[in-house]
């Protein structure tokens, strides 16, 4: 029996590597279905909704619904409807969208981990997603005693808006943040912006002041200078999710919450950020051997043969650099690690263990159950992307 074509209207620019990823993981749930006629029409971050949309007679919609104009638009469209937008602009409409909270912490944990204990955080308030990293940063800092400087972007839209005075403006809050500092900012564009105007005032990234973005945009992280660590949200699992649950939609089934988060694949790190800023030399040797040995089965009494140290001195100094345990810092490492490869790969469970340091696949699972709640296998099926990117992407690391 055959199946109806559906039409569907993707409202979703291409000018950014979030929104490209956004499209490339619809085209794989199209490849993969051959059910589709789609409309995308050529169009920048919240740019007027197209002027066909008014007259288009089709089956479903995905957006980025940015702004009120696309939200009745859309509204008057009259189909199901998918939202990857935090802005909420349609609340009764499911929207499936990056976690920031997780998107948050991982920023957090690179920096802290490097041993800063001041931060920065570089928003564009007039977007709720980057409102929630802040706000979700701001508890992280404050939770563990650190000490944070929030710097708010104005929009360029707003009147009497001046390039030249925001230019200085943002120049003064790098001048005044207390050094070494660790800044996250909202996304990667926000980031690079960050880093030219260091350079011009001759502040030195990443000694004085490491910058983390979000989006890992190759275009922007691999040509800025220094080159700019990033977190990479999982945007083609976002959007084949969001063309999986509009099939639902169209074919009238229950399609569970409003609103869905997806946790990012981990962070690239680059030269903005590969630094430690810890005052022991023995701890800051120490956190060297165990991100470049994590994946080699060491432990942390392999760790203190290099160390000279007791165990109980080694691990209180620790303690007190990082706020975490030698031993929670290894594991963190190998199970970001194993996640990602569960998600992006389809190495078998014994091969993603011993590609994380675990020798005996038992342990491996019982270690990975305890940090995630759940198995392995269990873990892909519910998060795997079915390796459509060809493999894994970036590094993933603390």
């Amino acid at each position: 029996m055959s199946v109806s074509r559906r039409h569907v209207a993707l409202l979703i620019e291409s000018s950014n590597a979030y929104s490209r990823g956004l499209l490339e993981g619809i085209i794989a749930y199209t490849k993969q279905h051959d059910r589709w006629s789609v409309s995308l029409p050529e169009q920048g971050r919240g740019a007027a909704p197209p002027t066909w949309l008014t007259r288009w007679k089709g089956d479903g919609i995905i957006a980025r619904i940015e702004t009120p104009e696309i939200a009745q638009a859309v509204r008057k469209a009259r189909v199901p409807t998918i939202d990857l937008s935090a802005g909420r602009h349609l609340p009764e409409v499911p929207c499936i969208e990056t976690d920031d909270e997780a998107i948050a912490q991982a920023a957090f944990d690179h920096l802290a981990e490097r041993g800063f204990r001041s931060f920065g955080f570089l928003g564009e308030p007039e977007f709720a997603w980057s409102n929630n990293r802040r706000d979700s940063f701001s508890k992280l800092v404050k939770d563990a005693g650190g000490d944070l400087s929030i710097f708010d972007s104005k929009p360029s839209h707003e009147p009497r808006y001046s390039w030249r005075r925001e230019w200085k403006r943002l120049v003064r809050w790098i001048e005044s943040l207390p050094k070494p500092a660790g800044v996250m900012a909202c996304y990667d564009i926000a980031a690079v912006r960050l880093l030219d105007a260091c350079r011009e005032i001759g502040i030195a990234v990443p000694e004085s002041v490491a910058v983390i973005g979000v989006d890992d945009d190759p275009l922007l992280c691999d040509l800025s200078r220094p080159s700019l660590s990033s977190v990479v949200p999982d945007a083609s699992r976002t959007g084949r999710m969001a063309a999986e649950q509009l099939d639902a939609m169209i074919a009238g089934e229950r399609t569970g919450p409003l609103l869905k988060l997806v946790k990012p694949l981990g962070i690239t790190t680059r030269q903005s950020t590969e630094v430690l800023a810890i005052e022991d030399p023995l701890i800051a040797r120490s956190v060297r051997i165990i991100r470049e040995r994590a994946f080699d089965g060491i432990s942390v009494g392999d760790v203190l043969r290099e160390i000279p140290l007791s165990r109980r001195l080694f691990e209180s100094r620790f303690v007190a650099e990082l706020g975490v345990t030698p031993r929670r810092m290894l594991t963190r490492l190998q199970m970001e690690r194993a996640s990602l490869l569960l998600r992006t790969t389809e190495l078998t469970i014994a091969a993603v263990a011993s590609a994380v340091g675990y020798s005996h696949v038992e342990s491996f699972s019982v270690a990975f159950r305890r940090e995630s709640g759940v198995p392995p296998g269990e873990y892909r099926r519910a998060t795997a992307t079915g390796n459509q990117n060809g493999g894994q992407r970036g590094a993933s690391g603390i």
